[in-house]
């Protein structure tokens, strides 16, 4: 269990799910493309290492043998950096796995320009639009360590194939409730505001966070919701507080074109309508650096966050 101010990563909570869920369930398998140590998967590979299997640099493999492990009854995850597991295996993502509904839970690490120093090859940020607009498949993102663990606990409960987006740095634990527990197609209201809403996923719910207490010393009431489940979408909660506060800003480690920003949008426009603006990576591909100094370069800190939620505050009619 983390502490309320340790910093952990979202990898680091996938690793340890794992190792749990292998000790109550011996349907669970895990398969790696050569990186174990980097998704962390290596904690399951030194428990169960009759359950593990590492199939090289070879990612369409690895998912098609997930795909026989799901269909000789096996609870299988696979995993691998997002570049390569939504980008090299995507047909076999979708004619594979999705096609056929197979109980295929991918797991990618490594995602977004937080990969920082590996460069704009190894920075995915299209893997949310390309993983969501596959029919049927569900794609979820974690914020923290403790989300993302009964994230991997929830999917590995359901048949559904599954896409979880997970990160390489260590970030704070969110304020969730007591009583949080992760659903599919459920948003967490960690603030609740009248004037804005901030919708994030992932590394940019704490800084939402961050843009709400800004903006507090504005007197700016900004609500934040935290977004895991991207797809399927709390369509009833973004519509409620579409209402409540009429403008909505929308905040992702991704491509503003068809991630979170993107699916907001797809609900709103067609059932209430309200001046929306997306802080994300604004169609451009990343750069080498630090995962701090990327951030900051490209505006997706507190400090702007509030600063565009001030601009779609503006739009309001």
């Amino acid at each position: 269990m983390a502490g309320p101010s340790q910093k952990l990563s979202t990898r680091a909570a996938y690793g340890d799910a794992l190792v749990e869920l292998g000790g109550k369930r011996k349907d669970i398998v895990v398969l790696d493309a050569d990186l174990s140590g980097s998704t962390y998967t290596n904690k399951f590979a030194k428990a169960f290492p009759d359950r593990h299997f590492n199939v090289g640099v070879a990612e369409q493999n690895l998912v098609g043998m997930a795909a026989g492990f799901a269909l000789s009854g096996l609870t299988p995850f696979a995993s691998s950096f997002a570049m390569f597991l939504s980008g090299r295996a995507w047909e076999i993502v979708r004619n594979s796995v999705a096609y056929p509904g197979l109980n295929v839970k991918l797991v990618a690490s490594h995602a977004g320009i937080t990969v920082g120093e590996d460069g704009a090859s190894h920075q995915c940020i299209e893997d949310i639009a390309t993983m969501r607009a596959i029919p049927g498949m569900q794609v979820f993102v974690p914020a923290d360590y403790e989300e993302t663990k009964q994230i991997i606990h929830r999917v590995s409960a359901t048949d559904s194939p599954c896409y979880v987006r997970c990160g390489r740095p260590n970030l704070p634990q969110l304020p969730h409730s007591k009583s949080y527990k992760f659903q599919e197609g459920k948003g967490e209201v960690l603030r609740a505001g009248g004037d804005v809403t901030i919708v994030a996923c992932g590394v940019l719910v704490a800084e939402a966070l961050a843009a709400a207490e800004i903006l507090a010393k504005k007197d700016i009431d900004a609500a934040v919701i935290n977004m895991a489940s991207i797809k399927p979408i709390d369509e009833a909660l973004l519509k409620r507080y579409a209402k409540k506060t009429g403008a909505i800003l929308t905040a992702e480690e991704h491509n503003v074109m068809g991630g979170l920003g993107s699916a907001v949008c797809e609900v709103l426009s067609g059932s209430f309508p309200v001046p929306i603006l997306r802080a994300g990576m604004q169609d451009t591909f990343g750069q080498s650096g630090t995962a701090d100094a990327l951030l900051d370069h490209y505006d997706l800190r507190g400090k702007g966050l509030a600063k565009m939620a001030q601009k779609v505050i503006k739009l309001k009619g």
